[in-house]
């Protein structure tokens, strides 16, 4: 049980050679990725075509020093590279760092993207509080756009870079993973104001391979199978929440196009997804997803249960197991594409009850 695009290429220093433009991204400090949501005006966004190569090195040996400590799990010299407000609540940043620096070892560090984003002419309210941002980026002077919408950001000069730590050649482990750092100029310094960190491949393929496989399911006429693979493409393919793209809005056309009559207005508390067992008992699932923390040759399904109360232990796992039969039963082209099913049930005020069972245990 569960408790809970080529831009270009770096030298060995993690330095890029050479530039294309891209968009610029960018977020507030905070540790948890933030959703998007409308904001009021639109600020600067320039591409790494767009910098002078000074800016473009600065940026880049700033991140490739970041991600450097984050490797190693250098919390001392990350304190001292930190904005104020990351410095007072340093903890958060610390276990994160801790808890993702273990992934990381051993991987060849290389700054793959690097974005500018100017919020200098942001004025804060009357009462303080920062404004809402949006940016919009024209990539290679193509119609392919990226907009990143940025509630709450203080006025001031930011910078994005997505750092790739790939296995070395003849290590063993083959999983890559992204560090998308945020960085705010101060002084002439930038310092580290938020660390977001990915792998890049689930049960051992990426996005692209995840889209790809979505759409021979749809013609496959799979349609639970192809919409739970879309949602791993997205998932591996999107920097972080609050960006979208061009590339991101064809994903998520193809996947609502392609989606089960049930799941036509998706899942949610508000409009669940029902299921009848065999007894007759009903199962409201308010998410579907899909898990990759077992490390299996296939993914898991993760469904998230509404229930109205707990239950003690031995009666919540027959709960869970009888969801899981149940949404099997209705929908049983689920076993062939997925390793297993996690239930997560919920209720009100308390902790979520997970178990996980391979698909040869659901009856």
């Amino acid at each position: 049980m569960r408790i809970a695009l080529d831009f270009g290429e770096f030298d060995s220093s993690g330095r890029r050679r050479s530039w294309r433009g891209v968009c610029t991204l960018s977020a507030w400090f905070a540790m948890v990725l933030l959703a998007a949501c409308p904001a009021g005006r639109a600020e600067t966004c320039t591409t790494q075509s767009g910098m002078v190569q000074a800016e473009r090195d600065g940026i880049a040996d700033a991140a490739h020093n970041l991600a450097t400590m984050v490797q190693a799990n250098n919390a001392a010299a990350l304190r001292t590279a930190v904005v104020a407000e990351v410095a007072k609540d340093f903890s958060g940043l610390q276990y994160l760092v801790g808890s993702t620096a273990p992934k990381l070892t051993g991987d060849v560090v290389t700054v793959d993207q690097v974005y500018l984003l100017d919020a200098t002419t942001l004025k804060r309210g009357a009462d303080g509080s920062a404004p809402d941002a949006q940016f919009f980026c024209s990539l290679n002077r193509s119609t392919m756009e990226v907009e990143f919408v940025i509630p709450s950001l203080p006025p001031g000069k930011y910078a994005f870079a997505m750092v790739a730590l790939a296995p070395a050649p003849d290590a063993a482990k083959a999983a890559p993973w992204q560090l998308s750092l945020l960085m705010r100029q101060e002084q002439g310094e930038w310092l580290l104001a938020g660390i977001y960190p990915k792998g890049m491949t689930a049960a051992g393929h990426d996005g692209l391979w995840y889209w790809t496989q979505a759409r021979q399911m749809v013609a496959n006429k799979q349609p639970w199978d192809a919409w739970l693979y879309y949602q791993a493409a997205h998932k591996l393919l999107q920097p972080a929440d609050f960006v979208v793209s061009t590339h991101l809005d064809k994903l998520r056309t193809e996947a609502a196009g392609a989606a089960p009559p049930a799941l036509s207005e998706g899942v949610s508390i508000d409009a669940p997804l029902v299921v009848k067992g065999a007894d007759g008992a009903e199962y409201h699932f308010t998410g579907l997803g899909v898990d990759d923390s077992l490390g299996q040759s296939s993914l898991d399904i993760e469904a998230h249960l509404h229930v109205d109360a707990g239950a003690d232990p031995a009666a919540a796992r027959k709960r869970n197991n009888d969801a899981a039969s149940a949404l099997l039963a209705a929908y049983p082209e689920l076993r062939k594409a997925f390793h297993g099913v996690w239930i997560y049930a919920e209720a009100q005020g308390q902790n979520p009850f997970a178990t996980e069972q391979p698909m040869a245990e659901i009856k």
